[in-house]
């Protein structure tokens, strides 16, 4: 249960900050970095706990990689999509409530933007925070944080930057995006992080 607390705490800040720099008044240009930072600091802080996922893609992506229990996943998905939907009722209350009108999504550009954000986000994790040579390491955190901060940079403006189906959940109950553009995330996502799990995998056979 120690390890599920910690997937829903880290979440919840994770989806607090987006909704809180994201939504007017935000931080503009600089909430790539803070939602990046966010993340950077739930992963040290709760990395030795739980893993630091705050991300149903990331979890995917461990669990295929070996270095995630089966009976871990679903519980992880849940407790994590539960703080991105607490997150998001906060920062509509702290908001006040605003008007906020979704992203208009195009479709095809937005899955692509997805799969390589979140494949990024996942083949980082999986290299820095997985893998024996680099067991031990001060860096992982950062290299995940600024993960998220570059290929939000890159490809926000495309798909809105998600690379997370929690911050997908989060964001859609926020009003930022249409409730039909969720499996755009779920898909997109998804299927990048099972693919960085099979792309490590055939990189690193000798570490199991």
């Amino acid at each position: 249960m120690k390890k599920y607390l910690v997937e829903l705490i880290g979440t919840f800040l994770f989806v607090l900050v987006v909704g809180m720099t994201v939504i007017s008044p935000g931080a503009g240009n600089l909430a790539p970095l803070a939602i990046g930072c966010i993340l950077m600091i739930m992963v040290y802080a709760g990395g030795h706990v739980s893993g630091g996922h705050y991300n149903p893609a990331v979890t995917l992506s461990v669990w295929m990689r070996g270095r995630c229990a089966g009976s871990d996943v679903l519980p992880y998905w849940v407790f994590q999509i539960l703080g991105a939907l607490a997150a998001s009722q906060v920062v509509c209350f702290l908001k006040g409530n605003p008007t906020v009108t979704p992203q208009i999504l195009s479709v095809g550009p937005s899955l692509v933007a997805e799969f390589i954000g979140t494949f990024t986000l996942c083949y980082v994790v999986l290299n820095v925070a997985t893998a024996k040579a680099t067991a031990g390491n001060s860096y992982f955190g950062l290299a995940i944080g600024f993960a998220v901060v570059v290929m939000a940079y890159a490809l926000g403006g495309v798909s809105g930057g998600a690379f997370n189906p929690a911050i997908a959940t989060g964001i859609t109950a926020m009003h930022l995006e249409k409730v039909s553009n969720l499996w755009v995330y779920l898909a997109g996502d998804l299927a990048a992080g099972a693919v960085a799990a099979g792309v490590f995998k055939f990189v690193h056979p000798e570490d199991p």
